[in-house]
C-alpha cells in the first residue's frame, strides 16, 4: 500500500461492476468463468450474513443511546451494562468504519476548525466539555477551487480542503453536567434552550464538508458575528445616530429644562438657552418628548432590523451546510456504514482472489498490491491506494473442509518465500459452502 495523501483505499465502483471487470479481463476460461461467478455469489452471501450480525450488534447496543427511539425497553440495563453497551457500540462502529475505508480525524484538526476562519463568515464556539466522547471519520480528502466574495461585490478564487464524506458520532454527558451548567448560565444571562438529550449518542453522515466548517456540524455550536460584521453594523449606526441626535437636540433641551423647572433648579436652568414660556406651556414639552422618543425608537428599530436580517442570513448559511449536505442521521448512519463496509470487503477479496488465481507467477503481498493498483488504473483510470492487508487477512480466516480432507483449509496460505497461495476455484467454493452450511450449529 503506497502512502499518498491524494490516493485512498476506497474502490469507487459497485461490486457487480468489479466482478464484470474481472470476467472481461480474459484471465479465466469458460468453465472457470462460471465457477468464479458462483464463488463471488456465495462469498457475497456469506459476508452479507456476517455483516448482518455486525448490524445487529450495533442496534442492540445503540438502543439505550438512541435519542429517537420509538420502542420502550422492558428491561433497563444496570450502570455496568450501560457502560459496556457504550464500549461495545464504539468498538464495533470503529471497526466498521475502518472496513469501509474511512479514516479517523484527529482532535487537533477538529480544534483547528474552531480557531481558523470558516468559509461561512461566522464566529463559532463549541464546548467540548459537553461531550462524553467524540468519534469523527472521513473518506476522501480533496482540494477544490471555489469562488468567495471579497470586499462586497468582488469575487476571488480560493482553494478549499474538502472532506467528501464525513461521519460524526457524539455522546453527550449526563443530566448532572448540564444541570450544573444551566445554573451558571442563569446567573449570567438567563436560561438557554437545549436541543439535545443528555447522555444520548448522535450520529451524522455528511458529504463535501470543508475542513474549516467542521465546527458547524456539532449540535451545541454557538455562532456569533465576527468583529468585521460587528463594525459594519456599529460604524453606520454611529454615523446615522449623529444627525438624529442633532435634529432632536432642541427638543431634548426643552425636555431637560422642563425637568429642571419642575425640580426648582434655577441656577442650572439659566445655563440652558430655553425660554421660560416654552417650559410653562406643556404642549411644546410633550411634543419635544414625543418627537425625541419617536426619533430614537425609529433609529433603534432600524438598527435592530439590520441585525436580525444579518442573523437570518447567518442561519441560512448554516442551514445550507447542515441540511443540503446531510446524508443520514442516528440509526440510519449505522445501517449505511455497515452496508458500505460489506461492499468494500467483498470488492477487495474478489480483486485479491482473482489476481492470485490468474497470476502466471507467485506474488508477495507487496507485488500483489502494486499489481492490483496498476490493473485498476489501466482498466478504470482510477488511482487507488489499495489496502492489501485487510483482504489477505480475511482470506486466511475463511477456512473449512474441502472434498475428502478432514482438516480445515484456509482460502489463502503463504509459502516459505512469502508468496500468497490461494485454493483453486472448486475447493474455494467448497470452503465457502462449508462455512455457509455451518453458520448455525444447532446439533
Amino acid at each position: 500500500m503506497t502512502l499518498d495523501n491524494h490516493r485512498e483505499a476506497f474502490i469507487p465502483y459497485p461490486r457487480q461492476d468489479i466482478i464484470k471487470l474481472c470476467l472481461a479481463d480474459g484471465g479465466l476460461d469458460q468453465a472457470s468463468t462460471v465457477a468464479f461467478q458462483s464463488f463471488c455469489e456465495i462469498l457475497t452471501a456469506f459476508y452479507h450474513f456476517q455483516f448482518h450480525g455486525t448490524l445487529e450488534t450495533i442496534k442492540e447496543n445503540y438502543r439505550v443511546f438512541d435519542p429517537n427511539a420509538e420502542v420502550q425497553l422492558l428491561y433497563e440495563p444496570s450502570l455496568s451494562e450501560y457502560e459496556q453497551m457504550g464500549i461495545n457500540l464504539i468498538q464495533t462502529f470503529k471497526s466498521t468504519l475502518e472496513k469501509a475505508n474511512y479514516y479517523p480525524i484527529s482532535e487537533t484538526t477538529i480544534h483547528q476548525a474552531l480557531n481558523d476562519r470558516s468559509l461561512i463568515n461566522l464566529k463559532t464556539d463549541v464546548d467540548f466539555d459537553d461531550f462524553e466522547q467524540v468519534l469523527c471519520y472521513y473518506r476522501g480528502d480533496i482540494d477544490q477551487s471555489i469562488k468567495v466574495k471579497k470586499f462586497f461585490f468582488w469575487e476571488t478564487d480560493k482553494t478549499v480542503d474538502i472532506l467528501e464524506r464525513l461521519v460524526l458520532l457524539i455522546q453527550f454527558k449526563g443530566k448532572g453536567h448540564f444541570q450544573a451548567k444551566e445554573k451558571q448560565k442563569r446567573r449570567k444571562r438567563g436560561k438557554t434552550e437545549q436541543t439535545f438529550v443528555p447522555g444520548k449518542m448522535y450520529a451524522y453522515f455528511y458529504k463535501n464538508i470543508p475542513k474549516l466548517d467542521m465546527d458547524l456540524l456539532f449540535p451545541n455550536v454557538q455562532t456569533s458575528m465576527t468583529l468585521r460584521d460587528q463594525l459594519m453594523l456599529a460604524v453606520p449606526a454611529v454615523g446615522a445616530a449623529i444627525p438624529v441626535l442633532l435634529k432632536a437636540l432642541p427638543n431634548v433641551l426643552i425636555l431637560v429644562a422642563a425637568i429642571l423647572f419642575t425640580l426648582n433648579a434655577g441656577s442650572a436652568l439659566d445655563s440652558i438657552d430655553v425660554e421660560e414660556e416654552q417650559i410653562r406651556n406643556i404642549m411644546p414639552v410633550l411634543v419635544a418628548t414625543l418627537t425625541f422618543v419617536i426619533a430614537l425608537g425609529g433609529f433603534a428599530a432600524k438598527q435592530y432590523s439590520q441585525y436580525k436580517n444579518k442573523k437570518i442570513k447567518f442561519q441560512k448559511d448554516v442551514t445550507d451546510t447542515l441540511f443540503f449536505k446531510n446524508l443520514a442521521n442516528n440509526a440510519s448512519v449505522f445501517q449505511m456504514m455497515v452496508d458500505m463496509a460489506e461492499e468494500e470487503e467483498c470488492k477487495e477479496i474478489i480483486l485479491v482472489y482473482y489476481h492470485l488465481l490468474t497470476s502466471p507467477a507467485p506474488l508477495t503481498p507487496v507485488e500483489l498490491d502494486s499489481k492490483i493498483e496498476a490493473w485498476m488504473a489501466e482498466k478504470t483510470g482510477s488511482i487507488i491506494n489499495f489496502d492489501i492487508h485487510g483482504p489477505l487477512h480475511n482470506l486466511q480466516n475463511l477456512r473449512g473442509l474441502t472434498g475428502e480432507r478432514k482438516t480445515e483449509q484456509p482460502l489463502l496460505e503463504y509459502d516459505e518465500q512469502g508468496h500468497c497461495c490461494v485454493l483453486p476455484l472448486q475447493e474455494a467454493s467448497e470452503v465457502l459452502d462449508y462455512l455457509w452450511d455451518n453458520a448455525f450449529r444447532y446439533s
